[in-house]
C-alpha cells in the first residue's frame, strides 16, 4: 500500500514548504559541520586548559614541599580540590612516579593506580591524550614534577568529554532556536506576500492562473475577430492572429507604439483616444473595420482593449442592397408614372379623343425607349447599364438630370473576371450618389457619366454641377467622414472612402478636379487584362479622342 504525502496546493503553502525544507537542510548541514568543528575545537581548547592547569600545579613550590613530606595526600588533596574549583577542570590527580594517586576527586580512589599513560611524562615530556578513566572519557594532560634533575611526581588535569559535548549541544540548541525564529519569520513573510499576491490576482492561486493562461492563449488563437490590447503608453501589449490579419501588420508588433504600425490616420487616432469608441467604422487599405475600444482602469489608466470586426463583405453587400433598393424605388416611381400616363390615355379615349391618346402614349414610349437606347448604346455592359438606368430614375426624382456622355463606349464582355461587377457597382454607384447630392439644388442640376476603355484601362468619370471641391481638400475628400456638401472633415460620408478602397484594391487611381462649367469631376482609372485591353482598344481610342 502506497502512502501519499499531501502536497500544499496554495502558493503560500508551497512557498512555506520550500522555505521549511531549505531551512531544515541548511540547519542540519550547519549543525553537523558545527558539531564536528566545535567538538574538535572544544577538545583542543580543553587539552590546552588542562595542560596549563597541570603545569601550574607542577611548578608550584608548595606541591614540591608536600611531595617531600611523609604524607603528601594530607596537603595535596585540599589543594587539588581548590584548584579544580577555581580552574573549572573535572579532576586534578597528583601521583608518584609509579602512578600511585596522592589526590583524586573521589577520595576512595586515592592510593590506586592512575588509569592512563605516564611513560612520556617519566621521560620528562608533557603531553595530552583522550582516555577513559574512573570518571569516564576525558581529555587530560600529564606533566612531570621536577626536584632539580629528578622527577619526583606527576600531575594530571582533565576535563570530561561529556562536559565538552554539553557545551557543543548548548551551541546547537542556540542554532536550532535561531533556525526556528527564521522559519517563523519566513512563515509570516510568506503569509504577507501571499495575501498581497492574492489581492493582485483576485484570489486565484497558481494553478488557476496557469489554467486561465492556457484558456487565454487558446481563445486568442480561436477567435477570428481582431483583439488588440494596449498598455498605458499605447504600446501593443497583446494582439491575436485575427488582429494582425485585419490590421495588415506582420512580425513582432508587441511592444511597438500604435503610431508606428503605419495604420490610416483616423484609425490610429481612434486607437490613441482615451475615450471609449463604440461601433466606429474605419477603413484600412483593403478592409472596412468596426472598431470598439474600452479603457482598462484600476485606480489609474492601465491600457485599452480594442476589438476589430471585418465588415468588408457586409459593407459591399449593403452597397448592393442600397442599389437594389434604389432600383426598386425607381421601378415604383416608374410604375406610378406609368399608371398616371395610363389613366391619362384611358381618360382621353373615354372623352372620344383617340388620336390624342395614341399620340400621347407613343410620345411617352419613344421618350422612355430613347433613354434606354441611349444608355445601352453607350454602355452595353449589363450591370453598369442597369445601374445607370436605375440611378437616372433616382436622380430625376430628386430633380437632377443624369446623362451618359456621348464619349462613353463600353461593350459587353470587355470587363475581365478580375474586376467583379460588385466592385464596379461600389465605385460608380457611390460616385453618382455623391454627384447627385452635390448637384441637387443647383441652378442647373446635372450629373454627367462617362465610361470607356483607353490604353489598357477602364476610365470612369462622373461630373456634377455643384459647388465643386476646394483643391486644399483634394485628399481629405476621400477620407471617412467627409462629404461634398461639407467644406472640411468631420462629416459622416463613407461612400468616397469605399470608392478609394475598391480602386486601391484593383491597383487603379482615383482623382478629383474641377469640372468644365463648374462643379467637381471624379475620375477612376482601373487596369484591364492584356487581351481585354486589345479587344476594346479601338473603341477606347475613339472614345479617348472624343473626350
Amino acid at each position: 500500500m502506497r502512502i501519499r504525502v499531501p502536497r500544499p496546493r496554495s502558493l503560500a503553502g508551497q512557498l512555506f514548504a520550500m522555505q521549511a525544507v531549505l531551512i531544515a537542510v541548511l540547519v542540519a548541514g550547519y549543525a553537523l559541520f558545527t558539531y564536528v568543528s566545535d567538538r574538535s575545537q572544544a577538545e583542543d581548547a580543553a587539552g590546552r586548559q588542562a595542560m596549563a592547569v597541570a603545569r601550574s600545579i607542577a611548578d608550584s613550590p608548595s606541591v614540591g614541599e608536600a611531595i617531600r613530606t611523609s604524607d603528601p595526600t594530607a596537603a595535596l588533596q585540599p589543594y587539588a580540590l581548590r584548584v579544580m574549583r577555581d580552574t573549572d577542570v573535572d579532576f586534578v590527580t597528583i601521583m608518584n612516579p609509579r602512578g600511585i594517586r596522592w589526590t583524586h576527586p573521589d577520595p576512595n580512589q586515592i592510593g590506586g593506580r592512575f588509569l592512563g599513560h605516564i611513560e612520556p611524562a617519566l621521560r620528562g615530556q608533557s603531553f595530552t591524550e583522550t582516555y577513559t578513566g574512573t570518571l569516564g572519557p576525558s581529555v587530560r594532560a600529564v606533566t612531570p614534577v621536577h626536584d632539580g634533575s629528578r622527577i619526583v611526581g606527576l600531575v594530571s588535569a582533565g576535563i570530561r568529554v561529556e562536559a565538552i559535548s554539553e557545551r557543543v549541544r548548548g551551541q546547537l540548541t542556540a542554532l536550532i532556536g535561531a533556525a526556528g525564529g527564521a522559519l517563523v519569520l519566513g512563515a509570516v513573510g510568506t503569509y504577507v506576500v501571499n495575501a498581497r499576491l492574492r489581492r493582485h490576482t483576485h484570489g486565484m492561486n497558481a494553478a488557476e492562473l496557469s489554467r486561465m493562461h492556457d484558456y487565454h492563449q487558446a481563445a486568442l488563437h480561436a477567435v477570428r475577430e481582431g483583439l488588440l490590447m494596449l498598455d498605458g503608453q499605447y504600446r501593443v501589449a497583446l494582439i491575436n492572429d485575427g488582429g494582425q490579419e485585419l490590421l495588415g501588420v506582420t512580425g513582432g508588433v508587441v511592444g511597438r507604439s500604435v503610431a508606428e504600425l503605419g495604420l490610416p490616420g483616423p484609425l490610429t487616432g481612434a486607437l490613441l483616444s482615451s475615450e471609449p469608441r463604440v461601433d466606429e467604422v474605419h477603413l484600412t487599405a483593403d478592409r472596412v473595420l468596426v472598431v470598439n475600444t474600452s479603457p482598462v482602469s484600476g485606480g489609474e489608466r492601465r491600457g485599452t482593449v480594442v476589438t476589430l470586426r471585418d465588415v468588408t463583405e457586409l459593407q459591399s453587400l449593403m452597397g448592393e442592397l442600397d442599389s437594389e433598393r434604389g432600383f426598386t424605388q425607381a421601378l415604383r416611381s416608374q410604375a406610378h408614372e406609368a399608371a398616371n400616363r395610363l389613366h391619362t390615355v384611358v381618360s382621353l379615349i373615354e372623352l372620344g379623343r383617340a388620336e390624342e391618346a395614341v399620340d400621347f402614349a407613343t410620345a411617352e414610349l419613344e421618350l422612355a425607349q430613347a433613354l434606354t437606347d441611349q444608355v445601352v448604346a453607350a454602355v452595353s455592359e449589363p450591370v453598369l447599364a442597369a445601374l445607370l438606368l436605375g440611378k437616372t430614375a433616382q436622380a430625376n426624382e430628386r430633380g437632377v438630370e443624369l446623362v451618359v456622355s456621348e464619349d462613353s463606349r463600353l461593350d459587353d464582355g470587355l470587363l475581365p473576371p478580375s474586376l467583379p461587377a460588385r466592385d464596379l457597382v461600389t465605385i460608380l454607384g457611390n460616385l453618382i450618389d455623391n454627384a447627385v447630392d452635390a448637384a441637387q439644388g443647383s441652378v442647373r442640376a446635372r450629373v454627367t457619366v462617362t465610361a470607356y476603355t483607353e490604353g489598357g484601362e477602364l476610365v470612369l468619370r462622373v461630373a456634377d454641377t455643384g459647388e465643386g471641391v476646394d483643391p486644399a481638400h483634394a485628399e481629405l475628400v476621400f477620407q471617412r467622414g467627409f462629404t461634398t456638401k461639407q467644406a472640411g472633415p468631420g462629416g459622416r460620408g463613407l461612400g468616397l472612402a469605399l470608392v478609394r478602397q475598391a480602386v486601391h484594391r484593383h491597383g487603379g487611381t482615383l482623382s478629383v478636379a474641377g469640372a468644365v462649367g463648374g462643379g467637381a469631376e471624379f475620375e477612376v482609372r482601373l487596369p484591364l487584362a492584356e487581351g481585354v485591353a486589345a479587344a476594346g482598344g479601338a473603341g477606347g481610342t475613339a472614345a479617348g479622342g472624343r473626350a
